[in-house]
């Protein structure tokens, strides 16, 4: 007979400042975007409330709007979320170092990147009769 042991084991739930967030605020519309930075090689992601906000922020940083959509704070939980698990590090507001990998990921994810930095591959097929 073979003594086999089964072990349970519980996973910890790690906490984020995302718990911070009340469900409300998850839902709450507003502009979700991509911004870069020339001088860091840097791309940021984020939630605002009205293109109003986004202005300010670029107007107060030296960034480049690459692209922006309709969303919401849970669209932004999401992509960051995903990408953690996908291992992309990130520093606390949200800024990624640039490179293709990433991009292709926002990209994947329905995040707004636009078409100045990222080009998208297309995969054409051709149907051979016989």
């Amino acid at each position: 007979m073979n003594n086999r042991k089964i072990i349970k084991g519980y996973t910890k739930l790690i906490s984020s400042r995302f718990n911070e967030v009340t469900s409300i605020d998850k839902f709450k519309d507003g502009v979700i975007y991509t911004l870069y930075s020339d001088e860091f090689n840097s791309l940021k992601v984020g939630f605002a409330e009205n293109d109003k906000v986004l202005e300010k922020k670029l107007s107060s940083d030296a960034l480049i709007l690459l692209d922006m959509k309709k969303g919401n704070k849970k669209d932004l939980y999401l992509l960051i979320t995903t990408l953690k698990e996908l291992g992309i590090k990130y520093s606390d507001n949200f800024h990624f170092k640039y490179s293709s990998s990433v991009m292709r990921h926002l990209s994947t994810l329905g995040w707004p990147v636009g078409r100045s930095l990222y080009k998208q591959r297309k995969i054409k097929k051709e149907l051979l009769c016989a």
